[in-house]
């Protein structure tokens, strides 16, 4: 049987026995030789809900998204409790770093699901294959995105498993050739998928071609990202909601705004000795206030605090600014009895603000542990996103009234005047404000060459990526170079 412990490869049926999102349904695990299992339709679909269930791993990302960047801290109720975010929190992060472990194994461990449904694709036919073969290109393209994105040159594999002998001789890709295969897989994927998904959570038209534009984004090819998204807007499919206060509730999910979602339930199926077996959405409680006791919120763990910083970006009279970051003493300060709100400081770090997009609401909280167990789903991507990615694009090819056009589209649903595009700064500014909290700007200031003036302590030459875990060097004997710097 093939196996391999380098990157994760998964065997035999795995996939059956972990925590499903709302919109899945499957029946319980059993034994299986992996070799001869995809031998009805119902066998490839239990597959892509495997594949579909590494998504759960994605917080990780968001975290670091945000921790990495200007916007927030690590939090937390010490330095050393979730120590590897601390680092990366400080740029003091190397080879050794739990959390970008996690990232390089959870997301191969989807590439292999994903792989493993390929592997096997001419087993039989049957009606709606195609689709699910689309769907499982889109999340092979997600996964690998999120590991180019981390780590760079990363090693490729496609439509197979492979053994232990193989995997401690497989070189790291050129991150060319690795952006190629997601291309081609979201082009193969937009293709086929259909533009409203047909279950809750289930990739779509518009979710491949917003995530190829994305991709296009990142590689500066604006021609093709531009082409893309006027695609998505075009369609007619999605639009920006009228409250952006509405946006992240649990109650209305899955509106117009969004492309794409990574779906909970308020069941709990892992716990902290298994993050990734969660079926709710750990972010809400491990960001929520400590030892919170009052209206509105639930208690939580007060990680990845939001910074002075980005409240202070926000004008006063921007509609974001309150629903982006909680500031707790203001909140309380405008109860009607104050006095009897208690919270309590983590030695973790403290700024005074909060993440209220992602963080435990009273009515949206699940079975105990209830840190663990938000029904919240992670917007992966908005069609505010579309928007600003597309007036990126446009402004780079000189379409400046357009590039405009589509911003202000975002400013005036946020209660502000729009403005005249001077530079792309302007764009710039405008992500940070719509998107943060979401796990966006740290990456955002690395592909712009901004990190280096918002991120104290980043090394040019160095911190635009993340090092590869060094136990994964030493299970390929050394196979593999360590990234530059680390």
């Amino acid at each position: 049987m093939k196996k391999n412990i380098v990157i994760v490869i998964v065997v035999a049926v795995s996939f059956l026995h972990a925590g499903c999102k709302k919109f899945l349904s499957v029946d319980p695990p059993y034994a299986q030789d992996a070799e001869n299992y995809f031998q009805t339709p119902d066998d490839y679909d239990r597959a892509l809900t495997g594949a579909y269930d590494m998504l759960q791993g994605s917080f990780v990302s968001f975290w670091i998204g945000e921790i990495a960047s200007d916007n927030a801290i690590a939090g937390g109720e010490s330095v050393n409790d979730s120590q590897g975010l601390h680092q990366i929190d400080n740029m003091t992060h190397g080879g050794v770093n739990i959390e970008l472990r996690n990232i390089m194994r959870w997301n191969y461990t989807g590439i292999t699901r994903v792989n493993y449904i390929m592997e096997n694709k001419e087993n039989i036919d049957f009606p709606g294959k195609d689709h699910i073969i689309a769907e499982a290109r889109f999340l092979r393209a997600y996964y690998y995105f999120e590991l180019v994105k981390f780590f760079g040159d990363i090693p490729l594999i496609v439509d197979k498993r492979i053994g232990i002998e193989e995997a401690r001789q497989l070189p790291r890709t050129s991150k060319a050739e690795v952006y190629a295969q997601i291309e081609s897989d979201l082009v193969n994927a937009a293709a086929v998928l259909n533009p409203v998904a047909s279950q809750k959570g289930r990739a779509t038209q518009g979710a491949a071609q917003a995530l190829l534009g994305k991709v296009y984004l990142y590689q500066e090819k604006y021609t093709e990202a531009a082409a893309i998204f006027d695609e998505i807007r075009n369609s007619g499919l999605y639009s920006l909601i009228p409250n952006y206060a509405d946006l992240f509730s649990a109650s209305n999910e899955n509106n117009s705004e969004t492309v794409f979602d990574i779906q909970y339930s308020g069941l709990e199926g892992g716990s902290y000795g298994c993050l990734i077996c969660l079926e709710g959405n750990a972010a809400p409680g491990f960001q929520g206030i400590r030892q919170y006791n009052g209206p509105v919120y639930g208690d939580g763990n007060s990680y990845n605090l939001p910074t002075a910083a980005l409240y202070s970006a926000f004008s006063a009279i921007d509609q974001r600014r309150g629903h982006t970051v909680l500031d707790i003493e203001a909140f309380i300060a405008a109860q009607t009895d104050p006095a009897s709100i208690s919270y309590a400081i983590g030695a973790g770090g403290h700024t005074g603000y909060y993440n209220n997009k992602y963080i435990k609401r009273q009515g949206e909280i699940g079975l105990p542990d209830n840190d663990l167990t938000s029904p919240v789903n992670y917007r992966v991507i908005r069609y505010a996103d579309v928007l600003l990615m597309a007036a990126e694009a446009h402004y780079k090819l000189g379409n400046t009234s357009l590039a405009q056009q589509l911003l202000n589209q975002i400013r005036v649903r946020a209660g502000i005047p729009g403005i005249s595009v001077q530079s792309i700064n302007d764009i710039y500014k405008e992500r940070r404000l719509e998107l943060s909290g979401e796990g966006h700007r740290f990456f955002d200031l690395v592909r712009t060459g901004q990190a280096a003036q918002y991120i104290e302590g980043f090394t040019v030459g160095k911190n635009e990526l993340f090092p590869i875990p060094q136990v994964e060097i030493d299970l390929t004997g050394g196979n593999w170079n360590q990234n530059p710097g680390y």
